[in-house]
């Protein structure tokens, strides 16, 4: 799964980055956790790119109200394309949510230790998610989406053993795109990262409270 990460990236930055157009104004944030507003990129169907602010959460068009958004903050790889809250976004509303790094828990003695999970080069991690726009009964429309997880790498596995889908830029276009009609072709795309490129190490154990902090310090290593 996928509970926490960090974006300290700037809007300007990240569309450079993903060669995509943004009016949308956010704070970097090293806490970022499930409800909370995100940045995530779109393609439309002329293949141009948006950042855009969405709920973490994803709540299905069908859904009668948002609290189902609460449990549907990830969604499995392995059946993604099938489950009746996600199935609809797999087919034609897929999207990238950037992030410096991701947080995962390792089980030690009996206690958490949160670990930090990030690229060795320092560029964005680009997490494969879906989005969905849900009415609500009032009439407000909202924007929310999920992450997509997979089996743990190598590097993941002694931490735990799920991980977000990590998407290379050469593997954006398709996944983006509306168009993209291949169950097969997505579905190729759903593995874990290869682990050479990655790193990890275990940060400070405040992290465990949401709210404490959100600065840069909870993504320094605590060894």
């Amino acid at each position: 799964m996928c509970g926490r990460f960090a974006q300290k990236d700037t809007p300007q930055r990240l569309a450079e980055y993903f060669q995509a157009t943004s009016d949308i104004e956010i704070r970097p944030s090293f806490n970022i956790a499930p409800s909370a507003r995100i940045v995530t990129v779109t393609e439309d169907i002329d293949e141009s790119r948006h950042l855009r602010l969405m709920r973490w959460g994803l709540i299905p068009a069908w859904a009668k109200d948002s609290s189902i958004g609460n449990k549907l903050a990830n969604a499995r790889g392995e059946t993604v394309a099938d489950k009746p809250s996600f199935r609809s976004a797999f087919r034609s509303r897929r999207c990238l949510i950037p992030a410096t790094g991701f947080y995962e828990w390792k089980t030690i003695a009996g206690s958490k230790q949160p670990y930090f999970i990030s690229y060795r080069s320092g560029e964005p991690l680009a997490m494969a998610g879906l989005w969905e726009s849900w009415r609500a009964a009032e009439g407000e429309v909202v924007e929310t989406c999920c992450i997509i997880t997979t089996d743990a790498n190598e590097l993941m596995r002694p931490i735990h053993d799920r991980m977000p889908v990590l998407l290379d830029k050469g593997k954006w276009q398709t996944w983006l795109n509306p168009k993209t009609a291949s169950r097969e072709s997505l579905q190729a795309m759903l593995n874990p990262h290869e682990p050479e490129s990655m790193q990890a190490w275990p940060v400070t154990r405040e992290l465990n409270r949401v709210g404490l902090r959100d600065d840069a310090g909870l993504i320094e290593s605590d060894s």
